[in-house]
């Protein structure tokens, strides 16, 4: 056994790797490296919330998957108006009352922080 310490994007792992028949094991090639990601889309506008409006917030940290309103939708209290990916999991985001959505501030790639402004109902 050889201990090793790795470090995987400023963590450090200690690992131990076993010798096979008394000889270390053949090197392994490095794969190559990733083609470029594209760019992360461009949220919508943020707009702030219209007077006697109710703000609808983000609950925790986390990305949009899918906004399933648009500006002008009537919506019932509870109905689910975005999909928020956090830890691995998807959550919706559901009208806290019925009414009008307004004001938008996200779009579906968009990364939120807990408390911003998703939209406004009124």
């Amino acid at each position: 056994m050889r201990n090793f310490i790795v470090n995987v994007n400023g963590t450090k792992y200690e690992v131990a790797v076993e010798e096979i028949d008394g000889k270390a094991a053949p090197a392994v090639q490095a794969a190559p490296a990733a083609a470029p990601v594209a760019a992360a889309p461009v949220a919508a506008p943020v707009a702030a919330a219209p007077a006697g409006a109710t703000k609808v917030t983000a609950p925790m940290p986390g990305t949009i998957l899918g906004v399933n309103v648009k500006e002008g939708d009537v919506v019932k209290a509870g109905q689910a108006i975005f999909v928020l990916e956090a830890m691995k999991m998807e959550s919706d985001i559901t009208a806290p009352v019925a009414g009008t959505v307004s004001g938008i501030t996200v779009a579906k790639g968009s990364s939120v922080e807990a408390g911003k402004l998703l939209c406004s109902i009124s």
